[in-house]
């Protein structure tokens, strides 16, 4: 279940593909018929256009013109087949099933892979402009470099203490303790060892924070718990430091691994994303015809009849305004 709703976030449903088909139709052909009644185009897309998936379906046909007009020749089509690809290795057999249930084939998956990867070009260009001194600077002074740790994941917090007192005990071996009793299958059989800094994404946030407190050959104090807001489990972690390394004074020997943090910042910034869009949908003049998508991209842009009202209000305060003046000169 997981899975399913990692990879088809955001996908196209079959309600929504055809109320677009229908949208897009300029004659108004029957699409059901029945006796003594038939239903049309237009009587299904009138029935249908406010329907919240239908909205959203819009929104993304609307991101998808957009950002293929203004970055299509940024993305190739080798990259989004291995895209495709990795994701049907991950699913395996279940691949199929996974797209069907949400209204997906090959063709329109991988036009979602391909929409999604022309905004997260867009978003990269737009980042790399954040690029400054100061940003820089900032992304230094959060910057832990490489540490070499062991770490015991256990699902049991009674077990977790238990093995922790044996941990902290004088001569303990941690090495053999995580090969007996951990169980992340990627580091026990290395005894728990693990290299990472803090732009890792293996390691989970409150484990390295924990890491980074200890000196060299320390054991944590307290078991570190862990809840994963994806499965809604809780794991506890024994930790150890075993190695640091002593971080450079100059933030400029750093200068890739950071540029690496401040992208990654403003891709993971929903407000940044935002403004990558509302730029790119106002550079396309994007113009909503149909009064049901009048709030479309309000999130993004004014629309014209938000922007009429704001008019309105501006003409009506001014006309107030010289009213106000006219009656106390006459005064």
């Amino acid at each position: 279940m997981k899975k399913t709703k990692k990879i088809l976030a955001g996908a196209v449903t079959l309600l929504a593909t055809v109320t677009l088909a229908a949208c897009s139709s300029s004659a108004d052909k029957d699409i059901i018929t029945m006796k003594g009644n038939a239903i049309s185009v237009s009587e299904f897309y009138e029935q249908v256009k406010t329907n919240a998936q239908a909205q959203q379906v819009l929104l993304s046909m609307v991101i998808s013109h957009v950002f293929e007009e203004q970055y299509g020749d940024k993305v190739s089509e080798t990259e989004v087949n291995e895209a495709y690809e990795k994701m049907a290795e991950q699913y395996g057999d279940s691949f199929a099933t996974a797209l069907a249930s949400a209204g997906l084939t090959t063709d329109t998956y991988k036009e979602q892979i391909r929409t999604n990867k022309l905004v997260e070009y867009a978003v990269k260009q737009a980042a790399e402009k954040e690029l400054t001194d100061e940003n820089y600077k900032a992304a230094y002074e959060a910057y832990t470099p490489e540490v070499t740790a062991r770490i015991i994941k256990l699902d049991d917090e009674a077990k977790a203490k238990e093995v922790l007192a044996a941990a902290q005990a004088e001569g303990a071996d941690f090495a053999q303790l995580a090969k007996d009793n951990s169980t992340d299958t990627a580091t026990k059989e290395n005894g728990g060892e693990v290299k990472f800094d803090s732009t890792s994404t293996t390691v989970p946030t409150e484990v390295q924070s924990a890491v980074f407190a200890l000196n060299a050959g320390q054991v944590g104090a307290s078991v570190v718990t862990v809840v994963d807001m994806t499965t809604y489990t809780t794991s506890y972690y024994v930790v150890k430091l075993e190695a640091k390394s002593e971080k450079s004074a100059n933030w400029e020997d750093y200068k890739d691994k950071l540029k690496e943090i401040i992208v990654a910042q403003k891709q993971n910034d929903a407000s940044f994303v935002a403004t990558v869009l509302k730029e790119a949908l106002s550079k396309a003049n994007v113009k909503i015809k149909d009064a049901a998508f009048q709030n479309l991209l309000s999130q993004y842009v004014a629309t014209e009849e938000s922007s009429s009202s704001t008019d309105a209000s501006t003409s009506t305060a001014e006309s107030s305004s010289s009213t106000e003046s006219s009656s106390s000169s006459g005064q």
